[in-house]
């Protein structure tokens, strides 16, 4: 009886779900309420976990709790510490959600919300989560090992050393386009830019109360910390009304990026406990708890989506970010549907905290379904808005203009109709100086969030407190992001540089810390400058190349993960990281494809590619007589140069990882016995 009872609510679950998503597909441009999205993303989400996730558990990988795990075995206290499943659970989530599941959302809304709800739905319940739960377990089974050494001592160590070359490139795109949306969310925002800076010494206070003053009260420098930042961000609007007072924290997008290369290089070079422990654990507290809230409020709310379910931009032809729906939706949207940075999470701190073999599933496909969820609140928050505010919100200067009669005019003459009038009452309301081209998706985001809470608690008297709240949220966490991400690629740059000059590869040398910092910052800083003074806002010509090389690290993770099940004897539930594998890499090897193809004459074509923008740019120069653009479009050359030569090397990479692949995977039908002997795994150990 008692199976029964759950097989109806099961039953019911997938019904309302389906009918939910049918509703959503279907609508035919009557105003429809985002109740019917968050509805049939919870519903798709339970079913997913608990049967699909369940079925990879036991019947694919074995999740055994009699195996004795990494962080069991090698119990030191520091790196490998046994740790609760919804402690960890925490840490991983908090870890993996950078900016991604908000900044890909948002910008594909351009294309309308279906194509984007679809993606993050399927690519969530059937690749992402998948990912990041296969690479947790193999790195489980292999002592905790990184998604380069494993690859290396599994796929040959030809193959692990250009896979390694290309993980730490694709790193430093990563970090530049994280730091990116911080620059763009803070640019010429004194409110936003005095409370975020605020968060420094308010994190250092924190390192201090918790080494110092009261050792490991983490709780109650949590709280300390989180009602200094709420002070903050309340004096924060006094800040930005003083014209005086404002100019201190008033900056353009460039002159943010040096501070950011800056602050990256003294904060990686810092004590972990100074900056980075307190930071971690002011963002992990805010970013879970602003989800929650959000995801309450939009049920309380009942927003309406103002976005049509398709605009006119399928073809590419949008201002926000270019390319057409197929390919450049599925790596536009990374983090939300699957991400390759997650990998390098699921082989790196998280394996080694693993308490047992069956938290695996929790952690690791549990935490990218919630990360899928954070995607779809962003979605709605940029579909929500008026289809003219998200344009003007989102679209560089260059295709509409300065000042907000002529982006009205610009946007509306595309079909979406927006009264400068309009675009004025938001900008007053939300307490900035101006909103248009805001690129970057976190204006985007906090806005959405400001319209929907404004409703439950203050009225429109309290929407610049939580338009800032937002901003103060996603900055954070973002930094945090960039603060960790920074010292992960340190390490990578000392074990590149030991096998050159081995005292380089002494991780407990400070000189040779040092050293390997600045040339990780030099290296990210230097795409985020670039980004920074684009004239399309640098996201545009960013978050593509991040997509395609953040892919087509997802694809060779999940190629690796095929390999090992082919090498386990499991040769017949391979197509579960095969398939979505295979859709990833024909995806993302087309677009980079795409990114590197000479110029046409096509203008849509034309402005994905690296090469055929670098080659229009150079044709101009002639006819251009002004120093100051010509040093701006010679800096434009070299930069999309530089993008197409890394996007070149991230498919040589990856092709070589597909060959590798295909070799071992035949070798092993031929025969199994002698390569299941090649299978790297640690030595059994029962746990006690």
């Amino acid at each position: 009886m008692n199976k029964f009872f759950w097989y109806v609510i099961w039953a019911f679950i997938a019904i309302l779900g389906a009918f939910c998503f049918g509703v959503l597909t279907l609508n035919e441009g009557e105003n429809i309420s985002a109740i019917w999205l968050v509805v049939a993303s919870v519903c798709i989400y339970s079913i997913g976990y608990r049967f699909y996730s369940k079925f990879i558990a036991y019947k694919v990988l074995g999740l055994d709790d009699n195996r004795a795990t990494p962080a069991v075995v090698n119990n030191d206290g520091r790196d490998f510490v046994p740790t609760n499943k919804i402690v960890l659970f925490g840490h991983h989530f908090a870890a993996i959600a950078g900016a991604g599941p908000l900044v890909g959302p948002i910008l594909a809304a351009q294309m309308g919300y279906l194509p984007s709800m679809i993606w993050i739905l399927v690519g969530g319940v059937l690749a992402g989560a998948v990912h990041d739960f296969v690479v947790l377990f193999i790195s489980v089974r292999r002592n905790g090992k990184s998604l380069g050494e494993m690859i290396k001592e599994e796929m040959g160590r030809f193959t692990g050393a250009f896979a390694m070359l290309g993980i730490f490139g694709i790193m430093l795109i990563i970090i530049a386009i994280l730091a990116m949306v911080v620059v763009k969310a803070l640019a010429d925002s004194p409110w936003g830019f005095f409370t975020i800076v605020m968060t420094i010494p308010i994190a250092i206070l924190m390192g201090v109360y918790m080494r110092f003053i009261r050792p490991g009260r983490v709780g109650e420098a949590s709280v300390i910390g989180f009602v200094l930042l709420m002070i903050a961000l309340y004096y924060g609007r006094y800040v930005s009304s003083d014209p005086y007072l404002a100019s201190f924290f008033t900056f353009d997008a460039p002159t943010l990026a040096m501070m950011m290369i800056a602050y990256g290089f003294i904060a990686a070079i810092l004590p972990v406990w100074f900056l980075l422990a307190p930071r971690d654990y002011l963002s992990t507290f805010l970013k879970i708890g602003v989800i929650i809230a959000m995801a309450l409020a939009i049920l309380y709310v009942a927003p309406p989506i103002e976005m049509p379910k398709l605009t006119q931009y399928l073809d590419g032809s949008g201002p926000v970010f270019a390319g057409s729906l197929f390919p450049f939706l599925f790596i536009t949207i990374a983090c939300g549907a699957i991400s390759g940075f997650h990998a390098l999470i699921a082989s790196g701190t998280t394996p080694k905290m693993i308490q047992k073999e069956s938290h695996i599933r929790l952690v690791g496909y549990g935490s990218m379904i919630m990360e899928s969820g954070v995607a779809i609140m962003a979605l709605i928050a940029a579909t929500i808005l008026h289809p003219g505010l998200y344009f003007a919100i989102n679209s560089p200067a260059i295709s509409i203009g300065t000042d907000i009669v002529s982006a009205a005019q610009t946007i509306s003459s595309w079909g979406f109709h927006i009264s400068a009038q309009e675009i004025s009452n938001l900008t007053q309301n939300i307490g900035e100086q101006s909103i248009l081209s805001r690129t970057g998706g976190a204006p985007t985001f906090a806005i959405g969030l400001a319209l929907i809470v404004h409703q439950i608690i203050g009225g429109s008297a309290m929407m610049g407190f939580w338009y800032h709240f937002a901003i103060l949220f996603e900055a954070l966490f973002i930094l945090t992001a960039v603060d960790a991400g920074t010292r992960t690629c340190r390490f990578m740059v000392q074990d590149i540089l030991g096998n050159i000059y081995k005292p380089f590869g002494n991780t407990h040398s400070y000189f040779s810390g040092v050293i390997a910092t600045a040339l990780c910052v030099a290296g990210w800083g230097y795409f985020l400058y670039q980004g920074a003074i684009d004239p399309k806002g640098g996201i545009y010509t960013l978050w593509p190349l991040f997509g395609v090389s953040n892919q087509m690290l997802a694809g060779m993770a999940l190629l690796l993960v095929s390999v090992i099940l082919f090498k386990m004897g499991k040769a017949r539930y391979a197509w579960v990281s095969a398939f979505p594998a295979i859709f990833v890499l024909v995806a993302t090897l087309y677009a980079g494809v795409l990114k590197v193809l000479p110029a046409s004459g096509n203008a849509l074509n034309d402005s994905v590619s690296h090469i055929a923008i670098a080659q229009n740019l150079a044709a101009k120069l002639p006819s251009i007589t002004d120093s100051v653009q010509i040093s701006a479009i010679e800096a434009s050359i070299r930069s999309n140069i530089i993008d197409a030569v890394l996007c070149i090397f991230f498919m040589i990479v990856t092709v070589l990882v597909i060959f590798s692949c295909l070799r071992i995977c035949i070798l092993s039908l031929r025969d199994k016995n002698n390569l299941k002997s090649t299978l790297c795994e640690s030595p059994y150990i029962r746990a006690s």
